[in-house]
C-alpha cells in the first residue's frame, strides 16, 4: 500500500465530500454481489492490478466496490476482488490484470494440514506460536506473564503477554508506568505479523539486563503483546497445507454463505461512516453487523478498556502490525483532513513527528492513513478517537511484490529485527508523545 508519487494537496471538506460522493456513486452503479451466491472461500476471489487510480479519492472509489486494496503502486493499485467487484472496477474505466495466486511452496513435498508449506516451515502456526509464547514466559518469569484475554469465534485462546520488571506483582505496583500495546494478525494471510510479535517477546526477554535501552524500557514501561488477534482465520488460511489468501475471521454471516468479518473494519469508532468498508457479507472488507460484532475485536477492545485505571487509560501508545507495503501509518483513516473533530493540530503533529522518526529507522514510508484511501472502523482510529491512545499501523515487508502477503521464511529474521529500533522509539516516547514537538511542558508536566 505504498504510493510512489507525491501526495496531492488535501482537499477542503466540501470539495473532498463532493469528489468522494461522485466517485462512490460511480463505483456503486452496478448491483452488488448477491449474498446467495457470495463465495465463502478465497478460491472465488483473485488478485488484480488495477491501472489508473492515482489519488486517494480514486482509490477510495475502487475500495467501495467491496474489493480490498492490498497495495498502492505508481498509477495503479493491487486489489483482491471477486468477479462482480472486478467488473464494477472495469466499468469505472480502469484496466485490470490478473495476478498470480499465492505461491506454491510445497518444495516437492506433501503438505501437512494446518501447517505452512514445507519451504516456509520457519513460520509458526497457532499451536507453535502459543508454545513459543509459553516457553518465553517460562524462561523469564520475573519480567513476563501471560493471560488469556478471551477467545476467538472457534474457541481459540487470544492471549496477551505482559512484559515489565515485576510482571507478576499486584496491579497497583505497576499502575503508574505508561503502558504500550503491540497487536498482530488482524488479517489472516498476514502471517509475518505473528513472527513480529514473537520476535518482540523473545527480544525483550533475551536482552533484558544486557541491552541498556531494552532494560530501561522493561523497567519503566508495561509492555503488552497480543501475538494473534485472528487465530481462526490464520489457521484456515493454511488448513490445506497451502495458502488460501484468506483475510477475514471465520464467523458465519446470517442469511449468507459468505463467512467472515474484516476485523480491521469492525472497531467502534466511525464504524461504517464514510465509504471505507463494505456492508456486503461477501466483501473482503465486510464490516460486520455492528461495531465489535466480531468476537476477536470485542476481546481486544475489552482488554484495552480494562486498562483504564482510576479513570485514566494507562495505555498511551500502540502499534498494530500488518503486511504489506512498508508503511508507518497514523489516524485518521475516515477523513482526508489532517485534523478533524477529535484531533487537534498538536496531536496530529505529535503523531507525525514520532511516526516519521520511526519510519526513518526502519526505512518505511510515513503518512496519514487516509493518504492511501478512506477506511472506517479501524483499530487506529478507535484507539485514538475512543481511547486517546497514540495508535500506529506498521505495514511490513515487502514494499510491493516479492511475495506479497507470503514472503519466504528466509526474510523473517531480517524483517522483524528491522523494526527493533522503531519499537524502542515508541516505548521511549510513550511517557510523553508531545516531547517530539517540543511541548512536553505544556502537555506532560
Amino acid at each position: 500500500m505504498r504510493p510512489r508519487t507525491p501526495h496531492p494537496r488535501r482537499l477542503n471538506g466540501r470539495l473532498a465530500t463532493a469528489v468522494v460522493t461522485g466517485l462512490l456513486a460511480l463505483a456503486m452503479a452496478t448491483p452488488a454481489s448477491s449474498d446467495s451466491v457470495a463465495a465463502p472461500d478465497a478460491e472465488r476471489t483473485r488478485e488484480y492490478e488495477v491501472t489508473g487510480p492515482r489519488t486517494p479519492t480514486e482509490r477510495t472509489a475502487v475500495a467501495a466496490t467491496g474489493a480490498s486494496v492490498d497495495a498502492v503502486r505508481h498509477g495503479s493499485v493491487v486489489v483482491t476482488a471477486d468477479a462482480r467487484q472486478a467488473e464494477r472496477i472495469r466499468r469505472m474505466g480502469y484496466a485490470l490484470r490478473v495476478l498470480p495466486g499465492p505461491p506454491d511452496r510445497r518444495d516437492g513435498r506433501a503438505p501437512v494440514p494446518f501447517d505452512f508449506p514445507p519451504a516456509d516451515a520457519k513460520y509458526h502456526n497457532y499451536k507453535e506460536a502459543m508454545a513459543e509464547v509459553d516457553a518465553d514466559v517460562a524462561a523469564h518469569p520475573s519480567i513476563m506473564s501471560k493471560q488469556v484475554i478471551g477467545r476467538s469465534y472457534e474457541g481459540r485462546d487470544i492471549v496477551a503477554v505482559k512484559i515489565t520488571n515485576g510482571a507478576k506483582k499486584p496491579p497497583g505496583r505497576t499502575a503508574a508506568k505508561p503502558e504500550v500495546l503491540f497487536t498482530a494478525h488482524q488479517h489472516a494471510r498476514e502471517h509475518l505479523t505473528v513472527e513480529m510479535a514473537l520476535y518482540l517477546i523473545k527480544e525483550f526477554g533475551s536482552t533484558y539486563g544486557k541491552d541498556a535501552r531494552v532494560t530501561k524500557m522493561v523497567d519503566e514501561r508495561v509492555i503488552w503483546v497480543v501475538p494473534d488477534v485472528n487465530p481462526d482465520g490464520g489457521e484456515y488460511d493454511i488448513a490445506t497445507g497451502s495458502y488460501r489468501s484468506w483475510r477475514k475471521n471465520r464467523q458465519p454471516n446470517a442469511g449468507s454463505t459468505a463467512r467472515g468479518t474484516d476485523l480491521n473494519r469492525n472497531w467502534n469508532y466511525k464504524w461504517g461512516c464514510c465509504g471505507g468498508s463494505s456492508g456486503s457479507t461477501g466483501s473482503e472488507t465486510y464490516r460486520g453487523t455492528g461495531p465489535e460484532s466480531a468476537p476477536e475485536v470485542k476481546v481486544v477492545a475489552d482488554f484495552v478498556r480494562s486498562r483504564i485505571v482510576g479513570g485514566k487509560q494507562r495505555i498511551t501508545a500502540a502499534i498494530d502490525f500488518h503486511t504489506y507495503s512498508e508503511l508507518v501509518l497514523w489516524p485518521f483513516g475516515w477523513t482526508y483532513d489532517d485534523t478533524a473533530p477529535g484531533m487537534t493540530r498538536d496531536e496530529r503533529d505529535a503523531f507525525a513527528a514520532v511516526g516519521k522518526s520511526m519510519a526513518a529507522s526502519n526505512g518505511y514510508t510515513p503518512e496519514q492513513s487516509s493518504d492511501l484511501y478512506i477506511t472506517d472502523g479501524t483499530i487506529d482510529d478507535w484507539l485514538w478517537g475512543d481511547q486517546k491512545i497514540f495508535g500506529y499501523t506498521f505495514e511490513m515487508y515487502p514494499s510491493s511484490g516479492n511475495g506479497g502477503f507470503y514472503p519466504p521464511d528466509e526474510v523473517i529474521d531480517r524483517e522483524t529485527a528491522r523494526n527493533r529500533d522503531a519499537v524502542l522509539q515508541l516505548l521511549e516516547n510513550a511517557d510523553c508523545m508531545y516531547r517530539s514537538i517540543g511541548k512536553e511542558a505544556q502537555y506532560c508536566a
